[in-house]
């Protein structure tokens, strides 16, 4: 079975994207889920090093080739009406062409690997 896969604009017009890979785990004080929340901030070093900052938290990685690029594909469907089908029973059906379309490229990965730092405001001390 094959199915097409559409880029859009043309090959090399896909935008590029990272993973960003943690080791351990992230948890919230209150057990909600993560999904489509606001994590943290993502900066990166002149010297290309990423840094993550998370709450009162910093981690610093750095930038890994993938050996295998991924790509993030979206599910369509089209109905066409002048296709028709007959199936097991003999009656008509529509046909419906199921194609993907590439969302973006996956060739780098962002690791942190080490445990993160506690970021600590300077605090005077009273005298």
């Amino acid at each position: 079975m094959q199915i097409p896969i559409k880029i859009p604009g043309g090959p090399g017009q896909c935008p590029e994207w990272a993973i960003i890979d943690l080791q351990g785990g992230l948890e919230t004080r209150n057990n909600v889920s993560l999904n489509g929340r606001f994590m943290g901030d993502l900066h990166f070093t002149h010297k290309n090093v990423p840094v993550l900052i998370i709450g009162h938290h910093i981690l610093y990685g750095k930038v890994c080739d993938l050996e295998k690029p991924f790509a993030v594909l979206t599910k369509k469907h089209s109905d066409t009406d002048n296709d028709t089908v007959l199936d097991q029973d003999n009656t008509d059906k529509q046909h419906t062409d199921t194609h993907y379309l590439v969302k973006a490229i996956i060739r780098r990965r962002l690791l942190f690997k080490t445990r993160p730092k506690p970021i600590i405001a300077n605090v005077p001390k009273k005298l």
